[in-house]
Parts: structure tokens; C-alpha cells; sequence
């Protein structure tokens, strides 16, 4: 089940990102040739309007959009068509094309996060939002690495359901009643009662100094905490509000995390082990199902602004990679030659199949352990 809902979120994401570009290039005059539903081979033809043929394709993991000139060919440079063509088109156009995918897919993901609010979700909350917030709850938001914590075996989105050391117990669950317990009694044990999706987990730890770098001596579990609670639905406007600012500090926390892993990418210096890919994502998707509709659109919506921020970079294959060649064009003041920014394109996507095999290959490895 958790196979065929993540094809559908797959499908969905990269179908709303081809029409970014196609309802774009319709609108500039440019001829798209197909719309195309999955992968070929083509199973059939939907339909034909005008020049685009609507088509259902065999391998069902997203679409494509074929627009004429986009890879330029000799019919596309000098045919009888050639003022309809992508490559002939001024360079604002064609920049506004490739985003076009980019922005629909920012844009789904705003109204998924909208759809949250209206529907009501579990969120962090802020001390002035526990009067209208329900079932309250202390959870884990952040595990250090190499503390007493990771070691127990704490992950984020643990609920913690008691606190207690020496027999005294931790009376108000609240992040800072909590650091100021794990404070005073620093020097010995503290059990932790954890809820991990309805399983009740039970566990000791012994803070330790040195994981903080800014008090160095200070004696720590190695957890962030957070507040959590349920917000009854917000009114349509109120959730475009609020899904379009979590959408903004989403964006920013996805391109740190993507910019890191590139970064140490360069430098080879990746770890694989932190990095969930195809298969990891599918596991994902099944909790997100598990717990709940708006858990599942909020990690699609996370997934839909990974998707645009990858598009984005400039790498050739990519629709970045793309808006970097128009720069260069533009600089130069003359075209790139179409074989090759053909074959630039061709070569780096082999390498993102090539990454995406890798981040499979860990994804089946912690599987498998």
C-alpha cells in the first residue's frame, strides 16, 4: 500500500511540475508536442488538441512535457515552424518556461500547507498558543549525535510522557520545566517514559558534559524539546497565512539541508547514512499515512519543495542547469552549440541516476539492518 500511495504522490508532484511548464509555454506561443502521463513506452493516446497529443504511458512514476526546441534540433533551429520554437523565443520566455515547473511545485506545496490548517494539525506551539491548542504534548524535536540520547535510542517526534530522577518526577510538561529538571538533577539517572507511534518505551539516561560547545561543562541529555498540540481548523485566509509562512521556513531548512549535502558532496565528504532516497521516501510515506491526512500532506508538501529546490540548481539536466546556459547565452551574446549543451545534459543526468542508485543502495541497506 505504502508502494502505490508514494507512485501517486510521485505522479502527482511531477505531473503538476511538467504543467508548470506546459501551461507556461501555451501561454508564450510555443508548440508543445506531447503532455505525457508517466513514462514511456506510450500505452495510448488520450487525446490531440491542436499540436499537443495527451498521452498514457506505460512506466507510472510522473510525466514529462515535450516542447518544441526545448533540446534544440535541426527542425526546431531553421524548419518552417521555427518562430513557434522554444530555442527561437526571447531569453525572459524561455527562463519563464524552465521556472514555470519550479513555481507550481512551490505553489502546490503552499496550498497542501494551507489545507493542513484547514483541516486542523498537530504543530509546535508557542506559550501564547496553549490556550485555543489541544492534547498538549512534550516531544523530542532534536537528537544530538553522540549524547546520551542517541545512544537510548531517541528519535525525533517522541513523545515524552514522564520525567523522573531519584524518585522525584517532573510535574509540568513543558520544554522548559523539563531542561530545568534534567538541570538539577544532572548528576544521576534520569528515566524517560517515551510514546513512539502508541508504543510506550522506557528508558534511563545519565547526562553528560561536553555535547554543548557554549557551556562545555554543563550536563545534558542531548534533546531539544518542543511543545506540541492540536489547532482546531483555521478559516481559508488564515491557512493561506500560515501555509505560506511555514512555507517560506520549510523552503529555507530544505535548501540548508540540500546545500550541506551537495556542499560535502564536492568535497567527499558525504554521508549516505542520514539521506533517504526512493525507497527510503516510500517508508516515510506509509507512516505519514499511518498517523494521519495532515502528516501525509505535509510530507508531500516537504517532498514538492525538495523537488523544486533540486530543479533549481544549477546543474546541467536540470531546469537550473538550463537557466544557467541562457546566462551564459546572454553573457556571450551568442548561443551555446546545441550538441553540446545536449550532451552536458545527457552526461549529468547519468551522474543524478547514478547518486539516486547510491542513496538507494543505503536506503536498502538500513532496511535490511
Amino acid at each position: 500500500m505504502s508502494i502505490i500511495l508514494f507512485i501517486v504522490i510521485l505522479l502527482v508532484l511531477i505531473l503538476v511540475h511538467e504543467f508548470g511548464h506546459f501551461i507556461i509555454a501555451k501561454r508564450a506561443g510555443i508548440r508543445v508536442d506531447e503532455f505525457g502521463i508517466g513514462f514511456p513506452p506510450k500505452a495510448k493516446t488520450l487525446a490531440k488538441k491542436g499540436d499537443t497529443e495527451y498521452t498514457l504511458n506505460w512506466l507510472p512514476f510522473g510525466g514529462f512535457v515535450r516542447i518544441f526546441g526545448e533540446n534544440p534540433t535541426e527542425e526546431s533551429l531553421h524548419g518552417p515552424d521555427r518562430e513557434r520554437s522554444f530555442i527561437h523565443k526571447p531569453k525572459w520566455i524561455q527562463a519563464s518556461v524552465l521556472v514555470g515547473g519550479v513555481l507550481f511545485n512551490m505553489l502546490l506545496a503552499w496550498i497542501l500547507l494551507a489545507a493542513m490548517f484547514m483541516i486542523g494539525t498537530d504543530i509546535a506551539i508557542t506559550e501564547e498558543e496553549r490556550p485555543v491548542a489541544q492534547n498538549i504534548r512534550l516531544a523530542v524535536s532534536g537528537v544530538l549525535p553522540q549524547s546520551p540520547a542517541e545512544d537510548a535510542g531517541l528519535i525525533p517526534g517522541d513523545i515524552i510522557l514522564s520525567m523522573e530522577s531519584g524518585g522525584n518526577v517532573l510535574e509540568e510538561l513543558s520544554p522548559d520545566a523539563a531542561v530545568s529538571f534534567i538541570a538539577a538533577h544532572s548528576e544521576g539517572r534520569i528515566g524517560l517514559s517515551i510514546d513512539r507511534g502508541g508504543e510506550v518505551i522506557n528508558t534511563s539516561l545519565l547526562p553528560e558534559d561536553g555535547l554543548i560547545p557554549e557551556d562545555p561543562e554543563r550536563k545534558v541529555l542531548g534533546i531539544s524539546m518542543a511543545s506540541i498540540g492540536f489547532l482546531q481548523f483555521l478559516n481559508p485566509l488564515k491557512a493561506l497565512a500560515e501555509g505560506w509562512v511555514f512555507m517560506l521556513d520549510l523552503t529555507v531548512l530544505v535548501g540548508e539541508g540540500l546545500f550541506g549535502l551537495f556542499a560535502s558532496l564536492f568535497a567527499f565528504e558525504a554521508d549516505f547514512s542520514d539521506v533517504a532516497g526512493p525507497i527510503g521516501i516510500v517508508s516515510f510515506v506509509g507512516e505519514a499515512a499511518e498517523v494521519g491526512l495532515t502528516s501525509l500532506l505535509f510530507l508531500t508538501a516537504v517532498i514538492s519543495i525538495n523537488l523544486a529546490i533540486i530543479n533549481i540548481l544549477p546543474i546541467p539536466a536540470l531546469d537550473g542547469g538550463r537557466l544557467l546556459f541562457l546566462l551564459i547565452e546572454v553573457v556571450k551574446g551568442s548561443p551555446i552549440k546545441p550538441e553540446l549543451a545536449n550532451t552536458l545534459h545527457a552526461l549529468f543526468f547519468a551522474l543524478l541516476i547514478l547518486l539516486i542508485l547510491v542513496v538507494s543502495y543505503f536506503d536498502v541497506a538500513r532496511l535490511l539492518n
